[in-house]
Parts: structure tokens; sequence; C-alpha cells
């Protein structure tokens, strides 16, 4: 089942009856709280998220069969530990809001090291999310990777990047839903 929620004004996140047959879940610009209820979806395979406002990844880590997750504005997010979980992710997109492009804002996050340890991990774009060292090193782990996009990570890390990995410089294909 495909469940979506588009400019919900509400604070709480609706009741799911049936949590385990959602299979994909889009939330877009909605005005919840927390999406902490998102963790008893445990049998998501696609999640989109517009509007990401809770401060850690956590509620995410039980989604283990999760293959596609996106998430556009993440401001408060610093961590991507919480993603090491999700061994079935093979498309991996963290994006911030496009009006941030012109004043070139970005989200700052820990590392990248977390996600080695995604090894389906096919296809990923961070467009405005960086890590605090500027570096694209850990995601070499990942040798499944297919396609990545980068912005606001230094023009020369990225160039080493794709000379080092089999990915090629291209978004990643579109969802499934």
């Amino acid at each position: 089942m495909h469940l979506e929620f588009i400019s919900d004004k509400e604070q709480i996140f609706p009741s799911v009856s049936k949590p385990d047959t959602v299979r994909t879940l889009r939330i877009w610009h909605c005005g919840y709280l927390t999406l902490s209820p998102i963790s008893q979806l445990t049998t998501l395979r696609g999640l989109e998220i517009a509007g990401y406002l809770d401060e850690s990844l956590e509620i995410l880590a039980g989604l283990r069969e999760l293959r596609y997750l996106r998430i556009l504005h993440l401001p408060e997010v610093t961590a991507l530990t919480p993603l090491a979980n999700l061994t079935s992710l093979v498309t991996l997109r963290l994006d911030t809001l496009p009006s941030w492009d012109s004043s070139r804002r970005k989200t700052t996050i820990e590392s990248l090291t977390p996600l080695a340890s995604v090894t389906a991990l096919e296809h990923i774009e961070l467009l405005g999310v960086v890590p605090v060292d500027r570096s694209l090193a850990p995601l070499e782990a990942c040798s499944s990777l297919k396609t990545g996009r980068f912005h606001l990570i230094p023009k020369a890390e990225v160039a080493r990047f794709f000379t080092v990995s089999p990915a090629k410089n291209a978004f990643s294909p579109p969802p499934e839903f």
C-alpha cells in the first residue's frame, strides 16, 4: 500500500491502522512536529520526505527493508549514523531546499562513514549536504555504487572520487511510486 500526505497542516502524524501493509510513503511539506511514527512502518520499501525537522535520523534505523530514501530539507540532522542499519538501501537522496542554492547554504553532517556499511547502495545524491571534512572517501567502500551527484562538495574532491569509484556522475533513477 502507498500512503501520501501532502501539505497536511496537522501537527501530529496520522495513525496508520495496518502499518505492516505500507510499502511506500510520501510526506511532502506537512506540519508534523515529529516523524517518529514512521518507525512503526517496518515494511517500508520507499520513503520520500520534504521537510524533515527531527534532529536525528534514528527513527529510520529500523526500516531494514527500505530500498529508496529521499529527504529534502533536513536542517537539524548532523549525523548519518542511523542509516548504517539500512543495508537494503539502493538509492539515497539527501537535498537542501532549492531556495538555498543561490546562497550556497548547506546542511553539514559529521561524516559519510556510516554509508560505507550500506552495501546495497547503488545511487547517491548529496545536494547541499556536506560532511565536515568535505571528503567523499568513505563512499569508496560502496562497491555497488553506479551513480552519484554532489553539490557543494569541492570540485576537486568530486573529480577525484569519480576517478577511483565505479560510479558515474549522474542523477539517481526516479522512484517507482
